[in-house]
């Protein structure tokens, strides 16, 4: 009968929610600016009886949707609400009216999501036996925001979490569910290659910092093809490369900046040293110096098994079979869903938005739509698996 009454009410919710995501549509604010955004957030919340925090992790918000039994664990429903600097091309009636500001990742669609959750399970008969505590998360584009809520104690007590994100190559009323790595960890690199300046028609006298550098990313492209575990992969992309002063002028400083994934732990730990040590290789060989910054970001998404089937079940349950996707492959994109799981087991599965009627514009296009059917299937989806959450828990 829950998951009867579950339906029922996402159903009755649909054409609020559509219109509050967009809202969210037409007003997108940048990472660590979403104050408008928060307060919208947080009003919903408020009206649906929640506990509400506002300004967690700078500019977050906390809905705590009290459990009526004597269950003292706490489940939490992560959703993120920043936009990107992407000017939209749609042509929507509801397009962004933030000039250069776009939500091209569906983080409107998380967060419309993520109130519709609340807002059925606060409304169900029975109330649940624990806690769902909301997150509701600013600056994911940027990788700070999981962070920055995490410092100000939004998992004290939290004994599991779930999220979602959309997915534009899978239609729209299906979820796509991975075990094991879901996401890759990101790091950001910087090299700098020191030589010594001299006139471009005597080499000899010089040490070519531009040549060099060129040396270090084929050494480096070729050393993860040849050194590196084949089934533990990497991938390491030069993104920015500059130096140099004048055409006839040998280059005696060249700084690179680039972005490094890897999906296995083992691997994500070596490749600071790796790289430096090629590096190193190549500039002594050439008598050039040499400064290599590398900056840990977020580790990688590995969804907990158990959660992950809960996950599925729900979602086979409120959906039928045919709406289930096994997804095969991880994704080298980034996530910061993985901050949160240093502190309990969670799942993230894929919401499908995929259109029948326009081109699937990838993640962070211009052009991205969705199928806003989609806010349902994820709302019914996280709403049913928080339910079987609480009847399936092991007991202490």
């Amino acid at each position: 009968m829950t998951l009867t009454q579950i339906k029922e009410l996402a159903a009755k919710l649909a054409p609020r929610l559509i219109e509050i995501r967009r809202h969210f549509h037409s007003h997108p604010e940048l990472s660590g600016q979403e104050h408008q955004t928060a307060a919208y957030v947080a009003g919903v919340l408020s009206s649906c009886g929640l506990h509400v925090q506002e300004e967690v992790g700078k500019t977050g918000v906390v809905g705590e949707l009290k459990g009526a039994g004597g269950e003292n664990r706490v489940l939490a429903i992560r959703t993120d609400m920043d936009a990107l600097p992407i000017t939209e091309r749609t042509g929507l009636e509801y397009t962004s009216l933030q000039s250069g500001v776009m939500h091209a990742c569906g983080h409107d669609v998380h967060t419309a999501v993520g109130l519709g959750t609340a807002m059925v399970l606060s409304q169900l008969e029975t109330p649940l036996p624990g806690t769902v505590r909301f997150l509701f998360q600013p600056a994911e584009e940027i990788s700070q925001g999981a962070t920055w809520m995490v410092a100000d104690g939004v998992m004290a007590g939290v004994s599991a979490i779930l999220s979602v994100h959309v997915f534009p190559t899978i239609p729209g009323g299906k979820v796509g569910i991975r075990h094991g790595a879901l996401t890759a960890a990101a790091d950001d690199l910087e090299i700098i290659i020191i030589g010594e300046s001299g006139h471009g028609a005597r080499p000899h006298e010089a040490v070519d910092a531009i040549w060099i550098a060129a040396q270090v990313i084929s050494s480096l492209q070729g050393a993860i093809a040849r050194t590196l575990n084949p089934l533990h992969p990497a991938v390491l992309t030069i993104g920015q490369i500059t130096g140099g002063r004048a055409p006839n002028v040998i280059a005696d400083e060249v700084k690179m900046r680039g972005t490094v994934r890897s999906l296995h732990p083992d691997t994500h730990a070596r490749l600071p040293g790796w790289i430096e040590g090629i590096v190193a290789r190549v500039c002594d060989s050439y008598g050039a110096r040499y400064q290599v910054n590398y900056q840990r970001g977020v580790p990688s998404v590995q969804n907990d098994p158990y959660l992950t089937d809960l996950l599925a079940e729900a979602a086979r349950e409120a959906l039928g079979g045919d709406a289930i996707t096994i997804l095969t492959e991880p994704s080298l994109g980034a996530e910061d869903f993985s901050v949160y799981l240093e502190k309990a087991p969670g799942s993230m599965f894929r919401l499908g938005v995929g259109r029948k009627d326009l081109p699937n514009y990838p993640l962070h296009h211009p052009q991205f739509q969705v199928d806003e059917s989609a806010i349902i299937t994820g709302v019914v989806t996280l709403a049913h698996a928080a339910y079987k959450y609480w009847q399936t828990l092991p007991q202490k």
